[in-house]
């Protein structure tokens, strides 16, 4: 039977090569940060990592997943309710909730699981969820999961997200869901309008914080510090594998009759195994480093608002941001990777992104900036961006 879906696995790749578009995995051999060293030999700049504070080899985050081994062992070969719950997972929880300004937390492995595992138990057939158009895959998918009527409205447009609340009105529970940050392009969600159209039309609210916590507002609280609507919003997801040390691990934290609620139905909670001891442990070092000063997110802030500035002045096309990604659009899938490619020759590490990650026509090179990044890293990359756009034609 393989035979026949081998040929046409066959053919569709070899498509996809022929159109420029195969995603190779170029393979890295040193540590995650600024400066890496891929598999080929050749010392690169790291643009394209969601390490946003630096923190993925950190000293004090290693030394923790080290006491953690030597402590708590390497893995929990277990579901939290059965035997996998150990108390750096307890305090972990307890530090997300504090550094959020909530009232509980949970742990999953990822947030694709947190997002995945938190409708379902939640909502019924006679609920609403109301989504931007633009979230994250593992938020459609968790949708997906439940039988709740499901409403999109346009990226960040309040006018069609208040006609969608309207035609929800009958709905017994509803719900609105959004990114903090929109990973593709960079924008922020407006918390503050969403949170006041939720409070008019009675309904939830809930923001994925992956691309935005440790990144935007002040201290990197995220977008409800940003909109200083923070302890207002009843649900919020993240993870540990960005800007929280890039390791692994999710968690949705909020309300605690929420999070009880899950810890009881959430399935991707309850079959599961726990995160590791050192990942826990090395989450807590983080978020203690985070109480004590907010000097990585001043750096980052920094940085992207000098990249964004050079970028715009030597000629591309940027889209407008407040988060530490800088979308370089391009508009031709094809062009995206050979750019990426050509850069890759520059000594600077992007990626290409084209459909179907973004819509058709939207292909562009997705930058993001680091706490972990100098000054002369900066410069070089868009010295590099300059001269390859040239020769392309991307810039005149």
């Amino acid at each position: 039977m393989y035979g026949k879906i081998k040929d046409h696995l066959q053919e569709e790749l070899k498509n996809i090569k022929e159109a420029g578009l195969f995603k190779a995995e170029r393979v890295i051999v040193s540590p995650q940060k600024a400066d890496i060293q891929i598999n080929t030999g050749q010392d690169v700049l790291n643009f394209c990592a969601n390490n946003y504070l630096g923190l993925s080899n950190h000293p004090k985050l290693v030394a923790a997943a080290k006491e953690a081994l030597d402590s708590h062992g390497y893995g929990m070969s277990s579901v939290r309710f059965i035997c996998g719950t150990q108390d750096l997972h307890k305090t972990l929880e307890a530090k997300i909730a504090e550094f959020f300004g909530t009232e509980d937390t949970i742990l999953y492995a990822a947030c694709f699981d947190a997002n995945g595992g938190v409708f379902e138990p939640l909502l019924g057939k006679d609920d609403a969820i109301i989504s931007d158009s633009l979230n994250h895959a593992s938020i459609i998918d968790g949708v997906r999961l439940c039988k709740a009527q499901r409403f999109r409205y346009k990226n960040a447009d309040m006018e069609d997200l208040e006609a969608k609340l309207i035609e929800a009105k009958d709905c017994r529970f509803k719900i609105i869901v959004t990114d903090g940050v929109f990973s593709m392009d960079g924008n922020t969600a407006p918390m503050d309008k969403i949170n006041e159209l939720a409070k008019k039309y009675d309904a939830m609210v809930m923001v994925d914080e992956c691309h935005s916590a440790g990144v935007v507002g002040k201290t990197g609280r995220g977008v409800t510090e940003l909109f200083n609507i923070r302890g207002e919003v009843d649900i919020i997801t993240g993870t540990l594998g960005k800007a929280f040390g890039g390791a692994i691990g999710g968690f949705t934290t909020g309300k605690k009759e929420i999070i009880e609620i899950l810890r009881q139905r959430s399935r991707p909670y309850l079959f599961s195994n726990s995160i590791p001891p050192m990942v826990a442990n090395a989450g807590i070092a983080m978020f203690d480093m985070m109480a004590e000063t907010s000097e990585l997110q001043d750096k980052l802030h920094a940085n992207t608002e000098y990249f964004v500035e050079k970028m715009i002045a030597a000629g591309f096309d940027i889209k407008p941001t407040k988060s530490a990604i800088c979308a370089v659009m391009l508009y031709d899938a094809k062009l995206s990777q050979v750019m990426a490619s050509k850069l890759l020759e520059e000594g600077i590490y992007v990626i290409g992104f084209y459909f179907p990650v973004v819509p058709r026509g939207e292909a562009r090179i997705r930058v993001q900036l680091s706490a972990g990044h100098e000054r002369e890293h900066l410069d070089k990359c868009i010295t590099a961006f300059t001269k390859v756009g040239k020769e392309l034609g991307v810039l005149k």
